[in-house]
């Protein structure tokens, strides 16, 4: 029924985009821990067998739910919240106003996407690190993030949590862009639950996520900040927490 295959990618009814963080190598040897963080895209496709399963079999004990509350009430929480799963409403989008956030910044004309990713820093930080923070700090059990197609804001704060634990930059930018390979079968579901027309070929490689646009991002925070690490301390998570986070995400070879 449902699987985590050898190369993380986790084979559950209902999601399209959803893969173990654990895995990925550390700098100085060892590997992110498997079983602590899952990224996904939004979780009303669940059904109960799909639900036993993350909740039973892999553990998942919180939700970090980055969408918005329009969003969650168009779409719902999610069978997770249904079955008793606390979810922290962690929206790195503004409830009021433009769609998406933006920025000034001229970086941000290597992509769009580049400009949102700064401003939910910006406009969002003390939520981007609160996800940070919960991730951190629940004692046992799996976190499970997710925004709606789990690869722009869900993306933003995987890479945040990454870069903090010692992921190589050139693992997060790939990981990062792992979800290109899955928008087919994003907007497959979501067509398919609609009952409108899939998109044509350009209209699905605009929302494509590509390794450049991270790297990209991480270089602005180096540069502006000292790296992802620097940018969260400035926003208030403390070395305790960070050294949790490690503790936590860290395997016992790293």
């Amino acid at each position: 029924m449902t699987d985590l295959v050898p190369d993380r990618w986790l084979t559950v009814d209902g999601l399209a985009n959803a893969r173990d963080v654990g895995g990925l190598p550390l700098d100085g040897g060892g590997r992110v821990r498997t079983g602590v963080l899952l990224r996904t895209e939004s979780l009303e496709g669940l059904g109960p067998a799909a639900v036993a399963y993350l909740t039973d079999e892999l553990g998942v004990a919180q939700v970090l739910d980055l969408r918005t509350d329009h969003e969650r009430t168009t779409y719902g929480l999610g069978a997770l919240a249904a079955a008793g799963v606390p979810v922290h409403r962690l929206s790195f989008i503004p409830e009021t106003g433009i769609a998406l956030p933006e920025t000034e910044d001229t970086h941000a004309a290597l992509d769009p996407m580049l400009g949102h990713y700064l401003a939910y820093l910006e406009g969002r930080g003390e939520y981007v690190v609160d996800g940070v923070r919960r991730i951190a700090t629940l004692d046992s059990g799996t976190t499970v993030v997710h925004c709606a197609a789990g690869k722009d804001r869900t993306g933003v704060l995987v890479a945040l949590v990454c870069a903090a634990v010692g992921v190589p930059r050139e693992e997060i930018t790939a990981d990062y862009a792992l979800s290109a390979t899955r928008i087919d079968a994003l907007f497959r579901k979501w067509t398919t639950a609609s009952g409108e027309p899939m998109p044509g070929a350009d209209e699905l490689d605009r929302h494509r996520p590509r390794a450049e646009v991270m790297a990209e991002f991480l270089r602005l925070l180096d540069e502006r900040h000292g790296g992802p690490v620097g940018w969260l301390r400035e926003n208030g998570l403390t070395e305790d927490e960070l050294a949790r986070l490690r503790t936590r995400l860290r395997d016992g070879s790293a």
